[in-house]
């Protein structure tokens, strides 16, 4: 299954090369992203996730940012 925008391969290979996930748990977000539309896919310092959005949103994928 696809989105309209971003074939699962392709969110794959973001969350991989820019996440830094493994193959297997980026598989996993790809698909909560599917069926939920959204999915958590890093914690960490707000200036680091701040560059992984921009180069997720450069990518073509749609990133957010939530302080908790």
């Amino acid at each position: 299954g696809n989105d309209d925008y971003n074939t699962f391969d392709w969110v794959i290979t973001c969350l991989v090369k820019i996440c830094g996930h493994e193959y297997e748990q980026a598989s996993q977000c790809a698909h909560i992203i599917h069926y939920k539309g959204e999915c958590d896919v890093k914690y960490g310092s707000f200036e680091k996730l701040s560059d992984m959005k921009e180069k997720l949103q450069n990518a073509g994928l749609q990133a957010t940012l939530e302080k908790n």
